[in-house]
């Protein structure tokens, strides 16, 4: 099984050119480089991006092996493949990693546990805001509270199948 994806190095001392492509080649398993230009952004670094394709969690081996070097500023992606949601890893020296799982189009794609994980520590608080109302009812909170007696009822009870015939 194969996964697609592209590395943007956004800025990175010209030192480290090398080096970069180095620790990529040693993950995708392919010798690697990049076109390398000025970042009119960052004057004295430069940026530039690659194409990949290899086994799938390649995106977050490129970020492990690329995270925490000075100075540097990148984003992973990585398409979604079979039994594998896209990812986009984003780094900054001063904020870190940031993962984001993605859908096709690129938006993030943010999971049921941690939007309940952020609607704990907000109730936590002790008032409700109009947003964690909405998103409460983005995740169906009140529906699986009405129907969880239901589910818990069935645990253990026959299940009977309904045949159209006709």
């Amino acid at each position: 099984m194969s996964a697609r994806g592209v590395l943007y190095v956004h800025s990175a001392p010209s030192a480290l050119c090398s080096h970069i492509e180095w620790a990529v080649a040693g993950i995708v398993g392919a010798p690697v480089s990049m076109p390398w230009v000025g970042q009119p952004a960052a004057p004295g670094t430069v940026r530039a991006s690659l194409t990949w394709q290899a086994q799938p969690g390649t995106a977050g081996a490129i970020t492990s092996a690329l995270a925490g070097w000075n100075r540097l500023r990148f984003e992973v992606t990585e398409d979604a493949s079979p039994g594998c949601d896209g990812v986009r890893y984003c780094y900054t020296p001063d904020l870190g990693t940031f993962t984001a799982v993605i859908s096709a189009n690129g938006d993030i794609l943010i999971p049921e546990g941690r939007l309940r994980a952020a609607l704990t520590l907000a109730a936590a608080t002790g008032r409700q805001s109009p947003l964690e109302d909405q998103l409460e009812r983005l995740l169906g909170t009140a529906w699986d509270g009405e129907l969880e007696p239901f589910r818990r009822a069935a645990d253990g009870a026959p299940i009977r199948w309904l045949n159209a015939t006709g």
